[in-house]
């Protein structure tokens, strides 16, 4: 059975930075892509971040400049380095996997979530 498990979060000041990190374990084939999204109560998850298995990355233009993605070769395990954070950051932040597992069912497997908060 396939985990996702996120750690890193939060609290640090505006300015501050914050590193996240989301490890797969259980019965891999192959992690096709992993992103990054985050939600504020009340309001729809929106992405963040991915990586593709060649290690092409993309953001959200609010982080662009600030956030970055990377990840180990396989994709088990990524992190998010978030510096100059600003409080329109904080929300609750999700990993999410695009898996293939052994067997050959492909689907989309989500973290338990890690809350950053951003405040003075």
């Amino acid at each position: 059975q396939v985990h996702l498990v996120e750690s890193g979060g939060g609290l640090v000041q505006p300015g501050g930075s914050l590193r996240l990190s989301c490890a797969a374990s259980g019965g891999i084939f192959r992690v096709n892509s992993m992103g990054w999204f985050r939600q504020v109560t009340g309001q729809q998850r929106e992405p963040v971040a991915s990586i593709s298995s060649g290690g092409t990355t993309n953001y959200v233009d609010s982080v662009k400049g600030r956030f970055t993605m990377s990840g180990d070769g396989a994709l088990n395990t990524v992190a998010l380095q978030m510096n100059n954070l600003k409080p329109e950051d904080t929300a609750v932040y999700y990993c999410k996997a695009d898996i293939s597992i052994l067997g050959g069912t492909r689907r989309d497997y989500w973290g338990q979530g890690t809350q950053v908060t951003v405040s003075s």
